[in-house]
């Protein structure tokens, strides 16, 4: 309960929480036992900014005691907040990379406008004009 800052909650039926006090009880369940692996489907949906805020920083001291934290989302700004990323679109894997790589390989600012360039590359994949990303450029200078 203290991990998931839910002490003083301590009494109370999950259903009178509020939806980050709920999520914070579905993330403390799922920490029981310790777990290499936690996998998060969206886990900050239909929260206030502040409660998000709050789990990923919740996230981030999870991760850094050694737990992986695999998250899934569809709100760009929070792909920035991961060590790494693997964007999806239509349930194909469009790239393998970091925030900052993210940015940097688009020449974007904006997660969101960075993921848009990222669909476009990969609809003219076909026609073999995409320039290659920086991992796959060390892929091919490694082989």
């Amino acid at each position: 309960m203290e991990q998931v800052g839910l002490t003083a909650s301590a009494g109370q039926r999950v259903s009178a929480l509020s939806g980050g006090q709920a999520n914070r009880v579905s993330l403390g369940v799922a920490l029981l036992g310790s777990p290499e692996l936690v996998v998060l489907d969206e886990p900050t949906v239909g929260l206030d900014p502040v409660l998000r805020s709050e789990l990923w920083d919740l996230f981030r001291r999870i991760a850094e005691a050694g737990t992986t934290m695999l998250v899934s989302s569809h709100v760009m700004d929070e792909a920035l907040r991961c060590d790494r990323l693997l964007l999806m679109r239509e349930g194909r894997i469009v790239s393998d990379t970091t925030s900052a790589e993210l940015l940097a390989d688009t020449g974007k600012t904006d997660p969101e406008q960075a993921f848009l360039v990222l669909i476009a590359r990969d609809e003219t994949a076909d026609t073999g004009s995409r320039p290659q990303t920086r991992r796959e450029q060390r892929e091919a200078a490694a082989s």
